[in-house]
This record gives structure tokens, sequence and C-alpha cells, in this order.
């Protein structure tokens, strides 16, 4: 069980990591909460070992932090 949790976190960051290469006609603002939203999903998922919530609740913590520094 635990090496699908690895394999998830592993396909959760390459599709994140692609995902991000089509922020190239977004705004400033819009690409900060995107890579903001990215990376908190990342770090939820770590810190929570895997779990859908702690990946949800990171993206939007994270994508809010994006979006404000953008301000």
């Amino acid at each position: 069980m635990k090496s699908s949790h690895g394999v998830l976190n592993i396909t959760l960051a390459v599709v994140l990591s692609l995902g991000l290469g089509a922020c190239g006609g977004m705004s400033r603002q819009g690409q900060n909460t995107a890579v903001g939203a990215g990376v908190g999903a990342i770090g939820g998922a770590v810190l929570t070992g895997g779990s859908a919530a702690g990946t949800i609740g990171g993206a939007v913590v994270g994508g809010v932090i994006g979006h404000e520094v953008s301000k």
C-alpha cells in the first residue's frame, strides 16, 4: 500500500509540472496562483501521506497564497 502512495505522489508531481507548462498565455497573477496551487498540492500530499484532503487543502492554501503574492 505504501508503494502505491509513492507512485501516486510522483504521478501527481509529473502531471502538475506538465500542466504548469500551459501557463505561457496567463497573466502573472494567474501563473502565481497555478504555481502556488501545484506546490501546495504536492506539499499537502507529502505532509499527510497522500491523503486526498491534505492534497486538496494544500492546493487551496497554495493557490490563495500565490494569488495574494501577485497583488
